[in-house]
């Protein structure tokens, strides 16, 4: 006969839904943290290469800023890494409520990313360009330069009309399944669709693009900040996933 008590007597009491908190703030603060951080990496990029190609004829001082140039574009370049690991972050949270949503933020973000990272590296070509200058002549060489700034711009306001293009659908899936309060999904579906107006009409050649971003922008940073602080409702992290796609 043992001695000692069977191990079943001595087991501690497991609290349901601890793990699953751990797990439900992990996520979103993650994914918050990465909100951010695509806002702090693409802007530092942004405001280095500005600096860089902000003027008429650019290209002649750009040998002593090349290494200004290529840390801008490799930080944009940078991006790529964590706004699609963000959607890859959001991929099992949203799938849970609406699959067909989850793949379309997905794709939309992929292909964003793609396009402006095909920019960032028509941006890295200044560089070879402002050696080769006195072999092609200047004048050449400039046309060449402004041809790849602007298309990195159209580059750029493509993958933002496609990233506002799916985030439309993920508000209204954060909406609709009560993730982050209904208030702040509304803001960003608003402004989202401001945000695809702004880069549609920016295409066509009307500069207000600046303007219709700022409360999508203003959205994304309110929603990291809630996911880092309060993190996804419980009640919608939790709930059974939705069969047969979405709602």
């Amino acid at each position: 006969m043992s001695l000692t008590a069977p191990a079943t007597h001595h087991r501690v009491p497991v609290r349901p839904g601890q793990p699953r908190t751990a797990s439900r703030m992990w996520t979103s603060r993650l994914i918050g943290g990465l909100f951010l951080a695509g806002f702090v990496v693409y802007g530092t990029g942004s405001v280095l290469v500005t600096s860089v190609i902000d003027g008429p004829d650019f290209l002649t001082d750009l040998g002593s800023v090349k290494t200004t140039l290529a840390l801008g574009a490799f930080l944009m370049i940078a991006t790529t890494a964590v706004d699609i690991g963000k959607a890859v972050l959001f991929f099992p949270v949203l799938e849970r409520h609406g699959k067909r949503t989850a793949v379309a933020y997905l794709a939309t973000m992929i292909f964003e990313m793609a396009l402006m990272t095909v920019g960032a590296l028509a941006l890295l070509l200044l560089v070879p360009l402002a050696d080769q200058a006195d072999q092609v002549g200047h004048g050449v060489a400039q046309a060449l330069a402004s041809l790849a700034v602007d298309a990195n711009e159209t580059a750029y306001q493509i993958g933002q009309l496609s990233l506002a293009f799916g985030c439309l659908f993920l508000c209204a899936l954060l909406h609709r399944s009560g993730l982050v309060p209904r208030w702040l999904a509304g803001w960003g579906f608003v402004g989202y669709a401001l945000h695809l107006a702004g880069s549609a009409a920016e295409i066509f050649g009307a500069p207000i693009s600046l303007v219709l971003l700022v409360p999508g922008g203003v959205f994304e940073v309110t929603l990291a900040v809630w996911l880092i602080v309060k993190g996804f409702s419980p009640a919608a992290y939790d709930a059974p996933g939705v069969a047969g796609g979405d709602a």
